[in-house]
């Protein structure tokens, strides 16, 4: 197993960093363009291991030359790639095998089946119902009204609208409960408009009318879920002036709400010409509660940097925070143990968790070696802990490639050794 070790001999953090284009915008347009009858060029296009991989996907199903032969796609452990392939897959002609590793198939896929089974789709579960692979035969799909559970993921409502101006007669789409990441639905929304295709929207109620994506050249910004980790390690140094490329305040990402969410912990986010500016000029809070059902991303960076600060918190909107890449619910436990951290959880439900910390004096730990769980979110919230602990260890610190490749360099840079 690759382990690194991160040192850092001092908690001041200062420079310039370059970060990734958004990964979550790639990702759609790459579907969208698939779905255009015309080409049109995607600018600052992410390298994420994801997206290099969703486009791969593409370039195959575009490419297979015999439309009756049985092709099978893997998407590793890529949620966003099987999700849209799955609904994407399903009005493409040919038969396809859509798959993913051992996680993939852990993580559920059956209300986005079950929505487009209704517009007419062939789609089988290959092994457990309602969790890949899937078996999918492309057909003509047939517009009417869904009624959807948008609890699980945001990516299937996204997977839907994209594929909706596509399908004759269009598709209304009725939210029969509250979403989660309700800001990526949005930026689909978004996406779609600015490649031509009208939606009409409100909280619950999505309509898409037949029609056809436009040809339109298009620059992707750069990713704020990536900057979570640089915000972390901020709040985790005593001096701080870093500056981050790409990122804009009128944002297509929900994950912008990152510079208010962290004025708790003192940092403050000057909005600049092509970026933003992080410094510790703010008097930090003695305690932060936060929601995370619009931003779970976001989530492991916060709650980490909350319980390393010895800060009391309380955290919710955590349900789906269990079917990610892994169980980040318990990754999260089963790492601060190792710090000496305990983290209280209270259960409302499936899938529904809120976390709470006590204030304490917490005397970190050096040299703590931690599991990564092939989640990059977890490589990249304990990597920063350096600044506060002397030093920590990475397993498998590859991961990262998934959203964020390169990340490496970039902290040496900072003085992350």
């Amino acid at each position: 197993m690759h382990v690194i070790r991160v040192r850092k001999s001092d908690k001041v953090l200062k420079g310039t960093i370059q970060l990734p284009a958004s990964k979550s915008i790639s990702n759609r347009l790459l579907i969208m363009r698939a779905l255009s009858a015309l080409d049109f060029r995607i600018h600052n296009l992410s390298r994420s291991e994801d997206t290099i991989l969703l486009e791969k996907l593409l370039d195959l199903v575009k490419a297979s030359p015999d439309k009756k032969e049985l092709i099978e796609l893997n998407t590793g452990n890529a949620g966003t790639a099987m999700r849209f392939l799955t609904a994407f897959l399903a009005m493409t002609p040919g038969k396809w095998v859509l798959t993913g590793n051992s996680r993939m198939k852990e993580r559920p896929i059956g209300i986005l089946v079950d929505a487009l089974k209704s517009l007419g789709a062939s789609v089988e579960f290959l092994g457990s119902l309602g969790y890949p692979p899937l078996l999918i035969e492309g057909r003509m799909l047939k517009g009417k009204e869904i009624i959807l559970d948008p609890g699980i993921s945001s990516q299937f409502v996204s997977a839907l609208l994209m594929v909706a101006p596509k399908i004759p007669g269009g598709i209304i789409l009725r939210l029969s409960g509250q979403p989660v990441s309700y800001p990526y639905v949005k930026m689909t929304v978004q996406l779609m408009e600015a490649l031509g295709v009208k939606v009409t929207m409100a909280r619950s109620y999505l309509n898409v009318p037949e029609s056809s994506y436009q040809s339109q050249d298009y620059w992707v910004e750069s990713d704020w879920s990536a900057a979570a980790f640089w915000y972390e390690a901020a709040a985790l140094s005593e001096e701080v002036d870093l500056y981050l490329s790409g990122l804009k305040k009128d944002s297509l990402q929900g994950d912008s709400v990152l510079a208010d969410l962290f004025t708790c912990f003192g940092i403050h986010t000057e909005y600049l010409e092509s970026g933003i500016r992080l410094t510790r000029s703010l008097p930090g809070r003695e305690n932060c509660s936060f929601n995370f059902a619009d931003y779970p991303d976001l989530a492991p960076a916060v709650i980490t940097t909350c319980a390393v600060l010895g800060m009391a918190g309380r955290f919710d909107g955590l349900k789906n925070l269990k079917i990610k890449e892994t169980d980040r619910i318990q990754a999260l436990q089963n790492e601060y143990q190792k710090l000496g951290i305990t983290i209280e959880t209270t259960r409302a439900g499936d899938f529904s968790f809120k976390l709470e910390f006590v204030p304490e004096i917490i005397v970190l730990p050096s040299g703590v070696r931690f599991m990564t769980y092939d989640d990059h979110r977890m490589a990249m919230t304990f990597a920063p802990l350096a600044i506060r602990t002397k030093e920590v260890l990475i397993e498998s610190p590859e991961v990262v490639g998934k959203s964020y490749p390169g990340s490496g360099a970039i902290y040496e840079r900072l003085g992350l050794k």
